[in-house]
């Protein structure tokens, strides 16, 4: 049995939690900054940063009491080391280290989306790999065959914007505050889904990959011409996601059939409308559907907890001149797509 004290900065939620091998949570915290960047409709590099810095020796110490243990028990420290906002990443990370440092502990450096993509390990024992993974978040929106802890191969990524950049960026056009996901899934349940003709980008066609930057583009000209509710546009956003993310699971659930599940992962995966299609996606191929509770889908603490426990089973630590990462693909070896650039 193996204690981990895992830490979370990369982006607006301050988080730390203490999970253990046999995948019981101990304790878990987690801060987020709604209230900093909500004037701002986004989140502000340096602010987020500067919250981080203030709140996570605290929500540090409130997980070892929440646990009633000590530095002295847990038997390494995880924290996030890239990718995400610079700033961010370097306070959880230079955190970690100095934790590491002076209770004499291993380091693990997890890669944010290694977090996401194990965390469905976590909520259910018996998935096993491979499986075939949908990650979907605010920065990053990809299908991955997840082979092992550390192993992984991309299948598609988006070539512009990720769903859940997409979601924000509607919501504040639509004036429905931040953050954008939950706002947009809310007032869209009072709207008709079919209300506004916007396109699909690459639904139908060979091509693997994602492209929501000009649905974002079609949702500001159906805005600006008056003739929508603000329920249907958003209730229309929102579908048209859901038939992307369908349609190109499909074709990766076609490309995969050893996979032994379809996993889906990251905040957009809390997304009610998005789990139910790919639910009925999952059915359809006969496959089990794995989704994380609703908070393990958002940035959390235990999920960096959990990849570490896995990355400490299989022997793999990192020295303290570890750096900070931010662009770090779970598949290094995959080909750049057209437009994705860093995003790959």
């Amino acid at each position: 049995m193996t204690l981990i004290l895992g830490l979370e900065s990369s982006c607006d939620e301050t988080a730390a939690a203490l999970v253990d091998s046999d995948r019981r949570i101990l304790a878990h915290r987690v801060a987020g900054q709604e209230a900093e960047h909500g004037p701002f409709g986004g989140v502000v590099p340096e602010i987020a940063a500067r919250a981080h810095v203030d709140r996570l020796a605290p929500i540090v110490a409130g997980v070892l009491v929440d646990a009633g243990v000590s530095l002295a028990d847990v038997d390494a420290i995880a924290a996030t080391a890239g990718p995400g906002l610079i700033g961010g990443v370097m306070v959880g990370l230079v955190t970690g280290k100095a934790l590491s440092h002076a209770a004499g502990k291993p380091l693990i450096a997890v890669n944010h989306l290694e977090g996401h993509a194990l965390s469905p390990r976590l909520a259910e024992p018996d998935l096993k790999f491979p499986y075939l993974l949908l990650l979907v978040s605010g920065g990053h929106c990809q299908l991955l065959l997840v082979n092992g802890v550390g192993d992984y191969r991309r299948l598609a990524t988006t070539i512009d914007d990720a769903a859940g950049e997409a979601f924000d960026k509607t919501a504040k056009l639509l004036g429905l505050g931040y953050p954008g996901g939950p706002a947009v899934e809310r007032i869209a349940r009072e709207g008709n889904p079919h209300a506004v003709p916007l396109p699909r980008p690459l639904v139908g066609s060979a091509e693997p990959h994602f492209s929501f930057a000009g649905l974002k583009s079609a949702v500001a000209r159906a805005a600006a011409t008056g003739a929508h509710s603000i329920p249907d546009l958003a209730a229309s956003f929102q579908q048209a996601v859901v038939d992307c993310l369908v349609d190109r699971s499909r074709i990766a659930l076609t490309a995969c059939p050893d996979a032994t599940a379809f996993v889906v992962a990251g905040g957009v995966a809390a997304n009610g409308a998005i789990r139910t299609a790919l639910t009925d996606l999952a059915a359809r191929f006969e496959r089990p559907f794995v989704a994380p509770p609703l908070w393990l889908c958002t940035d959390n603490g235990a999920m960096i907890a959990w990849a570490g426990a896995e990355r400490f089973a299989a022997g793999l630590f990192d020295d303290l001149s570890v750096a900070a990462r931010p662009r770090w693909p779970l598949d290094p070896a995959a080909e750049t797509v057209r437009g994705a650039g860093v995003k790959a």
